[in-house]
């Protein structure tokens, strides 16, 4: 096959899987079934939150409580909601550690118990039961890798692709690049801001000089992360097939999510090196107040996850096409149309009326509390799909309310109040949810058969 040609991809698989392989394929199935059960457990719990909305069922919420959450010091709506988002993590975490069986990473073994010590704690001090079925899926996926538990390692694929980046000059290079930049940007920023407030004011106010740089510096890094994340990935599977070396690693014992998982994460870990380093630039806005460790730690999960997400991105696509440039072109595509596109077009028209309600000023959309209510709960999705607006949320939600999770708004409509979670919070799951999707459907497609 010349580099010309484009191989046809059929739905049958590439060969059989061996006795081991089919092992880790039914503790995979498990996580995945229980990561499934969560989530209609997960949609029931919405039905029955829309119909206690209604009032149709009274005290349904009282009596859901006492079933899901009954030691949780909370009110009965409250405990509908974080019941909600507690499956939905727990979704997350299933899903996480079937991609980890599927790869045969070594993280998998503490991971595993720590999940199940994580849902036994929240069945012991907060009395939520449905943990229960996340323990048996995890536990009864531990049995059944038990047998195959030599099978986990670090993944070779991403030691070697780490150790061939940071051997070379060019990553230092890159890095050096980037600190500059980022320094230049920070000191013009800096300047041009504190003469403007100065022309304007007569005095520069520290704590807002602060909050600027700090915002300044993370637009320009999630910025960097749109365009570097898919490079990274986008060439990780056609480029072997460019370069005519994917057929020698299908014909070692490399297992496709090992090589896709491999690929993936050496790409993330120069990724996330780029923003640890550039922490220390954030911190200087402490010098200047206004700005707390929390939104430094809140900012770099929202950028953590956005590279994680876009990286799984191009691996998706670098999986399905057979080359590089359009792998490239679609990954890009979605990732402009993810921070800047569709979301924002359609978040920022319910934007107003979310952060207004978050900030207590009342939103004034109608007089019936219910449509209020899913308002602002589509408004809270809608704002959670796009980075850029998550950040923009929680930042204030943070400054405003010093609210980090669990929070309350406050209805115009008749004053009383419902359960809300910061934005970060849902953003994050649902990015990891859908990482886990594309990470599936690559490796799917890594087993097919070229022809």
């Amino acid at each position: 096959m010349t580099v010309s040609e484009s191989p046809q991809m059929i739905d049958t698989p590439e060969e059989a899987l061996t006795p081991r392989e089919q092992r880790l394929e039914r503790a995979a199935a498990l996580l995945r079934w229980g990561a499934i059960v969560n989530g209609g457990l997960a949609l029931l719990l919405l039905v029955a939150a829309l119909i206690g909305g209604l009032q149709t069922v009274p005290n349904l919420f009282a009596t859901l409580q006492s079933i899901l959450l009954s030691r949780a010091p909370v009110a009965p709506d409250t405990a509908m909601a974080v019941s909600i988002f507690l499956l939905l993590i727990d979704i997350s975490l299933l899903l996480i550690l079937m991609i980890g069986v599927l790869a045969r990473e070594i993280w998998l073994l503490p991971a595993v118990w720590l999940v199940i010590l994580v849902n036994g704690a929240a069945i012991a001090l907060l009395g939520f039961f449905p943990a229960a079925l996340t323990i048996i899926a995890a536990a009864w996926a531990w049995v059944v890798i038990m047998r195959d538990i030599s099978a986990f390692r670090v993944n070779p694929v991403m030691l070697k692709e780490l150790r061939g980046r940071m051997r070379g000059v060019r990553a230092f290079i890159v890095l050096t690049i980037y600190l500059g930049l980022m320094s230049a940007f920070i000191t013009m920023l800096y300047l041009v801001f504190t003469a403007s407030t100065v022309r304007t004011t007569g005095s520069a106010a520290i704590g807002s000089t602060g909050r600027v740089l700090f915002a300044g510096l993370v637009g320009v890094e999630l910025l960097l992360i749109i365009f570097i994340a898919p490079a990274f990935t986008a060439g990780a599977i056609t480029g072997e097939r460019e370069r005519q070396t994917y057929d020698l690693l299908r014909t070692t014992l490399l297992a496709s999510p090992s090589f896709v998982i491999g690929k993936l994460e050496s790409a993330l870990g120069y990724i996330l090196l780029l923003l640890f380093s550039a922490i220390p630039l954030q911190s200087i806005a402490f010098l200047f107040g206004g700005v707390t460790e929390l939104e430094l730690i809140l900012s770099f999960v929202v950028l953590a996850v956005t590279a994680v997400t876009l990286g799984t991105v191009g691996i998706f696509f670098s999986a399905i096409t057979p080359r590089t440039l359009s792998a490239s072109v679609r990954s890009y595509t979605v990732a402009l149309a993810v921070t800047f596109g569709v979301p924002i077009l359609l978040s920022f028209p319910l934007l107003n009326a979310y952060v207004n309600t978050a900030a207590g000023f009342g939103s004034g959309i109608g007089s019936s509390p219910l449509v209020e209510t899913i308002f602002i709960y589509v408004s809270l999705v809608l704002v959670s799909l796009n980075p850029v607006s998550t950040s923009l949320v929680s930042q204030q939600l943070l400054a405003d309310r010093q609210v980090v999770g669990l929070w309350t708004a406050t209805l115009a409509s008749d004053g009383s109040s419902i359960p809300a979670v910061s934005p970060w919070i849902s953003f994050t799951i649902f990015y990891l949810v859908i990482s886990a999707i594309l990470i599936v459907l690559a490796v799917r497609e890594m087993r097919k058969v070229e022809t």
